[in-house]
């Protein structure tokens, strides 16, 4: 269901007027990977979003999703490769029902009437809504609404799912439900995720994290690696993962540890 896929990202720049706010930035993505983006506001990563989704090209280097070139002559072959959940998901909807609503993308996509409706059916149970097919979606709470939004993208059989602050909207078991669901179905389809997020405690569990300051890719590393080097996210005004808080505060020492490391040690 879900094909080959690297995402490679070359000396990419990027201005506003003659701002410039992406400088020089380099990576690669692997097919399968969870990439949690973080960075405070203005560090550029919204804009290096827009970027991969070809919402903005490049105003220097190149970036290819699957081997395809993102720009302007590409764009529609780039838009089914991904997908985007944002921060408001009420901003996505646009049907009168959940099931219309799911459906809208794929009638968009030219997808056969029987193929929708097998679609819909079948990532309403993967995101464990199907009792709420004939709801209104904004009536629904945010966590069911967010939901809701993953499955829209969800029957588009995207590489790549784009979490964009996703979950800033919700209480802290809001977002972990929300995360836990994206994992399961991440373990299950294989797809892509590309995390934008503040909360870094919601971070933790990713295959790498791109720390982005004055548009720069200034630190990537699993989290680990990263985390262990907590003085620089500091420096830059980032908060510590709780876990992390609390030994610094008690401890006077930066250093990566997990919540249960840190029960132990209490």
């Amino acid at each position: 269901m879900w094909r080959c896929l690297m995402i490679e990202v070359k000396n990419v720049h990027f201005s506003y007027g003659e701002t410039e706010v992406l400088k020089d930035v380099s990576f690669t993505i692997e097919q399968g990977e969870w990439i949690s983006v973080v960075g405070h506001n203005g560090s550029g990563k919204s804009t290096l979003l827009k970027l991969i989704a070809g919402i903005e090209i490049p105003s220097k280097g190149t970036i290819t999703i699957n081997h395809i070139p993102v720009d302007e002559s590409h764009i529609y072959d780039i838009h089914k490769q991904l997908g985007i959940v944002f921060q408001n998901p009420d901003n996505q909807f646009v049907g009168t029902t959940v099931e219309m609503d799911i459906a809208f993308g794929m009638e968009n996509y030219g997808v056969e009437h029987d193929e929708m409706h097998k679609r819909v059916d079948e990532v309403l149970e993967a995101v464990n809504m199907t009792a709420f097919k004939t709801h209104e979606p904004h009536f629904l709470s945010g966590g069911q609404k967010q939901r809701i939004a993953i499955a829209g993208i969800l029957a588009l059989r995207p590489n790549i799912i784009i979490l964009d602050e996703a979950t800033s909207m919700l209480d802290p078991a809001g977002r972990v439900d929300i995360l836990n669901v994206v994992k399961s179905l991440q373990e299950k389809y294989g797809f892509t995720v590309i995390h934008i997020t503040h909360y870094l405690d919601e971070t933790l569990t990713s295959d790498r994290i791109f720390v982005m300051n004055q548009g720069e890719l200034m630190m990537t590393g699993t989290p680990e690696a990263v985390f262990n080097q907590g003085e620089k996210l500091i420096k830059i005004g980032l908060s510590l993962p709780f876990a992390m808080e609390v030994y610094y505060t008690l401890y006077g020492d930066v250093r990566f540890i997990s919540e249960s490391e840190l029960y132990q040690l209490l």
